[in-house]
């Protein structure tokens, strides 16, 4: 009766989110030097499903979230890019 706490349904549905949504074969690496609209529209061609350009500074939580692809954007140009 008072065993382990039973998963909330969003940390169930945050694991399935997290297996049917795997990264693209891509190199964020690739994005560093674009615009960030040029950027933004080839990480949706090539399959990211989520893509996130934030400012220098941006205060984030570690959160990894599959399938994301998140851009640092200074003066409307690419910086930094990684996954999760």
């Amino acid at each position: 009766m008072y065993g382990r706490p039973l998963p909330s349904p969003s940390a169930a549905a945050y694991r399935g989110a997290m297996a049917s949504t795997p990264n693209p074969e891509d190199d964020p690496a690739a994005y560093v030097g674009l615009s960030a609209e040029t950027a933004e529209r080839l990480a949706r061609q090539r399959g990211w499903s989520t893509v996130r350009s934030l400012p220098p500074g941006t205060i984030i939580t570690l959160q990894y979230l599959a399938g994301r692809l998140n851009f640092e954007v200074r003066g409307g140009e690419v910086v930094r890019a990684w996954t999760g």
